[in-house]
């Protein structure tokens, strides 16, 4: 690409728990092999990025929950996020000019490895492609526990998480998906998910596969009055520093239920000699070339008001599902007006 790269960019970091700020950050010259990306979209992992946001997460963890492109420290000042979607505009010939998916933290542009960049499917809109990190924990999911056809699968937590796992899970054939919320609002989107829905008070029957990602105690509870005899209870929520109790002492040894853990830190052992990180990536983008996951697209706010949106969804005072971070109005250079 013709002329100067640009020699700054504005990122957005956590100063301090509970406090976020816009600061500019040196944007380098690629040198061979790597990409110089213009951000379009990001996204706003809502349940780690809060954690991170209010500083619990338990410093056990910190090594654990580092982001790929994590500047600073747990719990803060640090620049944290991971789900991005620009232009490639320097880089090599093959991937200039194309739109990419990266694990990224909220940064006007940045350079990075040329293999960090996944491109995107042609079709995919840079929108819907910043599920791409969600879609691939679900897939890594449904690799931890495969559905057999026929199962009942039930998705207690209506969530970025557990509404991409029912989408895909709904595609395997014979498989019943049913996605339970206490937010009655949420049956909308389980219609339009193509998946049945149940609210607090309703009962949805005894399912061969339960899924927890509610990321509360009372919705575990509930996974495992939700599982069959001789099922498993898959928990994908992560709870920080909150400590969790369960009623091990009722159905659980009698009924021989299995509750186990997933994780889109590594990939699932069934893919792990088969798969890497950088396929299972690329196959969550090729899954979203179905517009069925629009419908988890609820809301979008200029770069600029990332510090306050932040805030205010960590508070949970700004409900929704995925929010997108749009970057048109940034000026080419990131320079302030």
């Amino acid at each position: 690409m013709v002329g100067e790269a640009p020699s700054q960019a504005a990122a957005y970091w956590i100063t301090e728990p509970g406090h976020g700020e816009v600061r500019p950050v040196p944007l380098r010259e690629p040198r061979a092999g790597e990409v110089l990306v213009r951000t379009v979209r990001s996204a706003i992992s809502r349940g780690t990025e809060s954690l991170v946001h209010g500083g619990r997460v338990p410093a056990s963890q910190h090594a654990v929950m580092r982001a790929p492109f994590q500047e600073g420290e747990l719990p803060g000042p640090v620049k944290y996020g991971y789900l991005s979607v620009g232009v490639v505009e320097r880089g090599p010939e093959d991937l200039v000019g194309r739109t990419v998916f990266c694990l990224h933290p909220h940064q006007t542009a940045y350079v990075v490895p040329a293999t960090a960049v996944v491109p995107v499917p042609d079709g995919v809109p840079a929108g819907r492609a910043v599920l791409a990190g969600t879609v691939e924990t679900a897939l890594n999911a449904l690799w931890d526990v495969p559905p057999l056809i026929g199962d009942r699968i039930t998705v207690v937590g209506a969530g970025l998480v557990g509404c991409c796992l029912a989408r895909l899970a709904a595609g395997v054939p014979g498989v019943r998906v049913t996605l339970v919320d206490t937010d009655p609002g949420r049956a909308e989107v389980a219609a339009a998910l193509g998946v049945a829905f149940a609210g607090a008070d309703d009962d949805p029957g005894r399912s061969d596969l339960v899924v927890h990602t509610s990321a509360t105690e009372a919705g575990l509870r509930r996974a495992l009055e939700l599982v069959a005899p001789e099922g498993t209870v898959l928990d994908l929520s992560w709870y920080g520093d909150r400590p969790v109790s369960l009623p091990l002492g009722e159905a659980f040894h009698s009924s021989r239920l299995t509750l186990r853990s997933s994780q889109v830190g590594m990939v699932a052992p069934a893919r792990r000699d088969s798969r890497s990180h950088r396929d299972r990536l690329a196959l969550a983008l090729e899954l979203l070339r179905d517009p069925g996951f629009d419908v988890l697209l609820t809301g979008c706010s200029p770069f600029r008001e990332l510090p306050e949106v932040m805030a205010r969804i960590a508070a949970g005072s700004m409900p929704g599902l995925c929010h997108l971070i749009d970057y048109s109005h940034e000026r080419p250079d990131h320079e302030e007006a």
